[in-house]
């Protein structure tokens, strides 16, 4: 949080892609802290978020990141890891 926050800071683009390549379970406080900062990013600076992609090949979590894309700041997509390197452009 700390780099998306100077980011935006800074009046750059913000650009993020998060890799996921081995998932086993998600602690629901780490789930809503997650939420909670990427919500304040998000709504306060919405602009400033050009694109997010999600790099996975955990079914469960490409399949729970579409729905709220259209949510999401900017554009969003997500990529399998043999896909990472077109993720990261």
């Amino acid at each position: 949080m700390p780099e998306l926050q100077k980011a935006v800071e800074q009046g750059g683009g913000v650009r993020m892609l998060d890799l996921i390549d081995r998932l086993e379970e998600m602690e629901p406080g780490a789930l809503w802290e997650d939420t909670k900062a990427g919500f304040d990013l998000g709504i306060r600076h919405h602009s400033a978020w050009e694109r997010t992609a999600l790099v996975t090949d955990q079914e469960w979590m490409a399949r729970s990141a579409r729905p709220p894309a259209w949510m999401a700041p900017g554009e969003s997509k997500v990529f399998p890891d043999a896909e990472l390197e077109e993720a990261k452009t």
